[in-house]
């Protein structure tokens, strides 16, 4: 036991031991709000891999529209031109959504990681 003092100059009884019942209430209720914050932060990924899911969609919709414009009957120097270009930036946009695919997955593990680590200490 120790004795310190308020703002008021009064001084006040501290005790080091709480009986057993508020401890372990107060690390029910800490657990309590981790648990909660974890739920909450895992919720908040699982929407950000959605949105990276919703972008390699909408890639994928920007491939097919890629692959109607390549205009298979202009045959001159010019259109060959085009369709080169038009492959290369195909070929670029169909990694970049390779990886929106991987990000996404690895985002979504991540949540469930997250959502598993409520019940962990220390997390």
């Amino acid at each position: 036991m120790t004795i310190g003092t308020t703002r008021s100059a009064l001084p006040v009884v501290m005790t080091n031991a709480m009986p057993n019942a508020v401890t372990s209430a107060v690390a029910d209720s800490v657990a309590a709000a981790d648990a909660a914050s974890c739920a909450s932060r895992s919720f908040e990924v699982q929407q950000l891999a959605a949105r990276l899911s919703a972008c390699a969609e909408l890639a994928d919709a920007a491939l097919a529209h890629l692959a109607r414009l390549e205009l298979q009957t202009w045959q001159s120097p010019a259109g060959r031109a085009y369709r080169t270009a038009l492959s290369l930036q195909a070929a670029s946009l169909r990694r970049s959504r390779n990886n929106l695919q991987d990000a996404a997955a690895v985002v979504r593990r991540h949540a469930q990681n997250v959502a598993l680590a409520a019940g962990r200490q220390g997390y």
